[in-house]
């Protein structure tokens, strides 16, 4: 009698030890689901941002995708008041990161940054837009501003360089555009188009002179079957290695524009009479002729901020500091 009730009872529990284990089960297959579901690709690198054109202290800023931009002047860098923030394109800004702020490139794209006074070099992604002081290319990180070795005076002179291989790279992967070829020492994932060739195989005839035993049939001509994968070349980010170049000296001017003309060069040089040392020079691009008004050589950017001000106030918002 005892034994008829202990056996419906431990057939109970072993359903029920079944049931439970069946939900645990699934509840480790939903959280190991959830953990390896991959991470959207705007949470790591925001959106791919170009942007219209846009007006700040009475200047217009231009924006625009390039992937060969080359320009001089002067850098400064931002950290804890911005810290943790959103940046233009969607990130959050880390000032430990080794990241920047541009008023017109694309976000993000890689540029290298060399300090020209003492030939340090580093890598840094542009996801920001910025620095919108008068008389400064580029807002870099805390961390950036400390290896590049300006942390403490603040400012330095640079030059910035787009990376035209690495920028594409990430303009690709976050737009889904064009076809990517995976280069050499990069990890591949899945998530663009590259066509690998499939492999296919005939019977072909012996060569002359040779003795085959087997009836010999003509092989039909094959197409090559090609199979599309999809691969991913996963987009470079800056290692924080600082290269050391060799720079040569340089000096700081306040450019007031730079015209076809002499004589409109000239108007604007006696515009500006109340600055101190302004000249016409003259320089080649692409086989043409330029006369740019200058004023300088300054030995500070403190005194270039102010004739930099100075030649605004008079009207001439495209004024910009120039190092050469």
């Amino acid at each position: 009698m005892a034994a008829n009730r202990i056996k419906p009872l431990i057939l109970s529990l072993g359903a029920l030890f079944l049931l439970s284990a069946c939900a645990e089960t699934q509840l480790i297959a939903h959280t190991a689901k959830r953990m390896s579901k991959p991470e959207p690709r705007s949470s790591v690198f925001g959106k791919y941002k170009v942007g219209n054109p846009y007006q700040i202290k009475g200047v217009w800023y231009y924006p625009k995708e390039s992937f060969d931009h080359v320009e001089t002047g002067i850098a400064s860098w931002y950290g804890r008041k911005f810290h943790l923030k959103k940046t233009a394109n969607g990130e959050v800004f880390d000032m430990n990161e080794l990241t920047a702020a541009h008023r017109t490139l694309q976000m993000p794209s890689f540029v290298q940054v060399t300090n020209l006074e003492n030939g340090r070099s580093l890598k840094l992604r542009v996801n920001d837009r910025g620095p919108f002081a008068h008389g400064r290319i580029i807002d870099v990180s805390r961390r950036a501003a400390q290896l590049l070795g300006f942390e403490r005076k603040g400012t330095a002179r640079v030059r910035v360089r787009v990376l035209g291989a690495e920028s594409r790279a990430i303009a690709q992967r976050l737009t889904g555009s064009g076809t990517q070829v995976a280069r050499a020492n990069l990890p591949i994932r899945s998530d663009v188009q590259v066509a690998k060739p499939g492999v296919a195989s005939q019977t072909l005839a012996p060569p002359p002179g040779a003795v085959s035993n087997a009836p010999v049939e003509a092989a039909p001509r094959r197409r090559v079957a090609v199979r599309q994968e999809r691969v991913t070349v996963a987009p470079p980010q800056p290692d924080g290695l600082v290269t050391v170049e060799s720079v040569a000296d340089t000096d700081i001017y306040v450019q007031a524009g730079a015209f076809v003309r002499w004589d409109n060069a000239n108007r604007v040089k006696h515009r500006l009479f109340q600055i101190r040392d302004v000249k016409i020079t003259s320089y080649i691009i692409g086989g043409k002729e330029f006369f740019r008004v200058r004023s300088g050589p300054h030995r500070h950017v403190a005194e270039a901020d102010r004739v930099l001000e100075i030649m605004i106030h008079l009207g001439y918002d495209n004024a910009q500091i120039i190092v050469d």
